[in-house]
């Protein structure tokens, strides 16, 4: 126990260990996720109850994203570490109460007024659906507002966490939130019927929240009935999330609108759109986000401290361990889609259209990986020094090309032109960040970062050519329609395709490697 703590704090002091920390608690959420998504595809299949499902999320999510999830981390944690430092008479700890009790307040209005008119504004969201379906949505989607009460109060808990460089229990409450969803797929469903999915979304919620409370209370917080309104903190705040919540209330209109279109493409196309969405996300949520969250302290700091050599030094650093990570993931998800949805999905109720569809989803989905994986640290390098604006209005002229791209494409490619429509208007979104940091802030170690993304682009290639090899000889020898067969094909081409990338690196002299060997302990 001594020596696991004693790991942890020296993990918990570094960029690389919080976002080690990150990144193992992230695989444990993802895994349960997984787990999740193959109960819901098993049981119900691409049909008309996970399309209820997934649309049920959207007035909750509009609501809590839009006035939380972002907004809050990006002004939040900023004004907290300031207050920390400085020693001010209103101190952080107020500054957490007053932010709690205000977020409350204003989700609890905004759940109430949605619960209250979720049968007239549903048939809006999801136009396409009808009868017994749209009443099954909106039952769903008033027990669902229950929850963003819960996530106000435990996102508050993750910024405090995040400042304070406490990494463990902040990343462990997405598997709980997980957990609880999965309780309500194996439980709840026997005992409520599809209301038991929405049931167990509210469970994982509390669960998100509990999970975190006492390393808070541990650092000294103690719930205060304060909102100050008028203190200085506190509308520094509301001002550094104003544009934010403009931008994040334009990406969730988009997923309403996206969701509006799928319903009225065939039957299902609103699951399967989200379930090749989770999928891709997996390595997005353990790679990117993670190295992204655990350096935005830092960056903060750094601008925060006037050392801007510091800054650019463990932004370029962070920019390229993504790309390290995440380039080689997005071809290897590319060249094995169709096995990754038959290991992860392909069980009871979804059937191999419900595959074969997903598959080409994902497919198109991987093509904009890398530009998912540099969205969070580039927007993270904007919020370092408290500037908000930029990436949101960035973010608004990409929500109307994903939504102008979905309308073209979708009744030409089905669901998965509203996956293409997503990968073209994120690498679109990158550049235009790219360009416009180098203009805000000048040299961000462009060289560098393009000399990296060569090696890296190289040894992908290679070892592609050899995951397409290696799945081609297996694929003709194991029997292809078993789960073994199926799993066997995979690993064997993905472990010779890992090994493969890391020797194509290692022989090009990339620095990512040589920080794996050092990390392992071999320089």
């Amino acid at each position: 126990m001594e020596l696991l703590k004693w790991i942890l704090k020296k993990l918990n002091n570094s960029i690389t260990g919080g976002a080690i920390i990150i990144a193992v608690f992230s695989v444990l959420a993802k895994l349960f996720g997984l787990l999740r998504d193959r109960l819901l595809a098993s049981g119900f299949g691409a049909g008309d109850t996970l399309d209820a499902y997934y649309a049920a999320f959207k007035l909750p999510d509009l609501i809590f994203n839009t006035l939380v999830l972002g907004a809050l981390s990006a002004a939040f944690i900023p004004v907290f570490i300031e207050l920390k430092n400085n020693k001010s008479q209103f101190n952080h700890w107020q500054l957490s109460s007053a932010i709690i009790n205000i977020i409350f307040v204003v989700l609890f209005i905004f759940a109430a007024v949605v619960f209250i008119y979720a049968d007239k504004i549903m048939p809006l969201v999801a136009p396409g659906f009808a009868g017994e379906k749209l009443a099954l949505t909106i039952k769903l989607t008033r027990i669902m507002l229950v929850s963003i009460l819960f996530f106000g109060i435990s996102n508050v808990l993750s910024g405090v966490l995040q400042s304070m460089k406490k990494f463990v229990m902040f990343a462990l409450a997405p598997a709980m939130y997980n957990v609880g969803i999965i309780i309500g797929v194996v439980f709840f469903v026997k005992k409520f019927g599809p209301a038991g999915l929405a049931w167990g979304v509210v469970l994982g919620a509390l669960l998100h929240l509990l999970i975190q409370l006492p390393s808070v209370i541990k650092l000294g917080f103690k719930w205060q009935p304060v909102m100050a309104w008028r203190n200085k903190a506190v509308r520094q705040i509301g001002k550094l999330i104003l544009p934010r919540t403009i931008g994040l209330a334009a990406n969730q209109i988009n997923q309403v609108v996206i969701t509006a279109i799928a319903s009225t493409l065939m039957a299902g196309s609103v699951a399967i759109f989200n379930l090749a969405f989770n999928l891709q996300s997996v390595p997005i949520g353990i790679f990117a986000v993670s190295l992204a969250i655990a350096s935005f302290p830092s960056l903060s700091e750094s601008f925060t401290t006037g050392n801007r050599e510091k800054f650019l030094q463990r932004f370029s650093v962070t920019v390229r361990r993504i790309l390290y990570l995440v380039i080689p993931v997005s071809i290897f998800m590319i060249a094995l889609r169709a096995q990754i949805v038959r290991l992860v999905l392909g069980a009871g109720e979804f059937d191999w259209t419900d595959t074969v569809m997903t598959a080409q989803t994902l497919g198109f989905f991987g093509i904009s990986l890398f530009a998912q994986g540099l969205i969070p640290i580039l927007a993270r390098a904007f919020y370092a020094f408290q500037n908000t604006l930029i990436p949101v209005t960035i973010s608004l002229m990409a929500v109307i090309m994903n939504i102008l791209a979905s309308i073209i494409l979708a009744p030409k490619m089905g669901v998965a032109g509203l996956a293409l429509a997503f990968s073209i208007t994120g690498a679109i979104q990158v550049i235009l960040l790219f360009v416009t940091l180098h203009h805000k802030i000048g040299n961000v170690d462009e060289k560098k970062i393009l000399f990296s993304l060569i090696k890296i682009v190289t040894a992908t290639i290679g070892a592609t050519i050899f995951i397409q090899i290696v799945k081609y000889v297996v694929g003709n020898i194991v029997d292809m329609h078993t789960y073994i067969g199926v799993f066997t094909q995979f690993t064997s081409a993905g472990v010779v395709g890992i090994i493969m990338y890391l020797l194509f690196t290692w022989a090009l002299g990339s620095e990512e490697i040589k920080e794996i060997k050092k990390q392992l302990g071999y320089e």
